[in-house]
């Protein structure tokens, strides 16, 4: 009895057999260096995205971009958060009759800030989609 797990896929057409040499100046390489580094792509992975895709899908760093997302996750959580304690906390002293207006502005300001976290979140996804299609 033998046990056949499918083995590496066969190879499409697709095989990549012609090659183009380039040549930079010291500041260009350097430039193509960094790009390297920042962007996690080797440089063959670089170039190729720059002549074919003009560009598009090397300009967001996807592992700094998902920390930053994570970050503006968390924030936006925790400012949900301090809205819902205070909307709470003005429901309770309207029932009493003793809301005040400094409680009002505390609200309005985490309401705004909430909402600039959430358009920022809007924003950086779209910004990773739009990076992900070539």
């Amino acid at each position: 009895m033998t046990r056949n797990k499918g083995g590496r896929p066969p190879a499409g057409d697709d095989k990549r057999s012609f090659k183009i040499d380039v040549r930079f100046t010291e500041a260009e390489y350097r430039q193509v260096e960094a790009l390297e580094k920042e962007l996690g792509l080797k440089k063959t992975e670089l170039v190729r995205r720059k002549l074919l895709y003009e560009g598009k899908g090397i300009a967001v760093n996807a592992a700094a971009l998902m920390k930053r997302l994570d970050a503006v996750s968390l924030e936006l959580s925790r400012s949900g958060n301090n809205i819902n304690q205070l909307a709470r906390y003005a429901n309770r002293l309207q029932k009493r009759g003793l809301l005040s207006p400094p409680v009002i502005d505390e609200y309005l300001r985490l309401l705004g800030r909430h909402e600039n976290e959430q358009m920022e979140l809007a924003l950086l996804f779209r910004k990773l989609i739009r990076s992900l299609i070539p």
